[in-house]
């Protein structure tokens, strides 16, 4: 019998890549965002504002209702903002938090008990490696990613009587659309912080179009779907698996300087 697997953020990127890889393989995939995809899809699909809680427990009923539990949650969805801290505004903060964090919440809140009803399920959230290497001028993504991953070791122990595995997937530098798609600060260069601001967007993006494919995390969460016991984290890529090692071991007046030197 084959699993069911919820997949948020599926139009585009990461969630529409792992959603196509899963499906290819036998899955049945019910995709997640606030529109269709694009291009063509061959899985099921449901249209749902994930930081609109209406939305998302309707949504929880559907799926309730449709296919009454489901083995995998893999929370995809997310956006990013860039520029000064100083020059950021509350609405942009409030607006990727919502996205990025609030809206894992919400949606796994709700499919917990569809996610109980099945043994031996998990979910994976699409954290990144800048959660754990925090990146200047892009202070607010790096907070969000830095959430996910507190909200899976968090989430990890108050499921684990249910034998819900609950793991975090931390990836680099992805090739998608995400890059044109960051929302662009309000400053990019004034007396202050003089090209700093503008230096590290062409670095980040420069980064990010020379990036891993997405399938490359689709591959790593397939993986983990099958694998017995989960990791409390994966990061995506060897290159980058060194970089979250030697943050760890490091002193981080050290980490700081080589980052600052690479976007600051």
């Amino acid at each position: 019998m084959s699993k069911t697997v919820v997949i948020s953020g599926a139009s585009s990127g990461i969630g529409f890549s792992t959603a196509q890889f899963l499906h290819a393989k036998g899955y049945k995939v019910i995709g997640i965002s606030r529109s269709y995809p694009k291009e063509e899809y061959s899985f099921h699909y449901y249209l749902c504002d994930i930081t609109n809680e209406v939305e998302v427990v309707e949504l929880s009923k559907k799926i309730g209702k449709d296919y009454e539990s489901i083995d995998c949650l893999i929370n995809c969805a997310g956006m990013g903002v860039s520029g000064a801290v100083e020059h950021s505004s509350y609405e942009e903060v409030k607006k990727i938090f919502s996205v990025n964090v609030f809206g894992h919440f919400l949606l796994t809140k709700n499919l917990i008990p569809l996610l109980r009803k099945n043994k031996n399920t998990k979910i994976i959230n699409i954290g990144s490696v800048a959660g754990e290497l925090i990146i200047p001028f892009q202070t607010f993504y790096s907070m969000t990613k830095a959430a996910i991953s507190a909200f899976t070791e968090g989430l990890r122990i108050e499921l684990e009587p249910f034998n819900i595995q609950v793991s975090t997937v931390l990836p680099g530098d992805i090739k998608t659309g995400f890059t044109k798609n960051r929302e662009m600060p309000l400053v990019i260069e004034d007396s202050l912080y003089g090209e700093r601001i503008n230096n590290s967007l062409k670095r980040m993006a420069k980064d990010e179009e020379n990036g891993m494919s997405p399938i490359s995390v689709s591959k790593v969460i397939y993986k983990l779907i099958n694998k017995k016991r989960m990791p409390i984290s994966k990061t995506v890529g060897f290159t980058y698996k060194s970089f979250v090692f030697l943050n760890r071991v490091l002193p981080k007046r050290l980490v700081n300087f080589i980052i600052k030197k690479m976007y600051g």
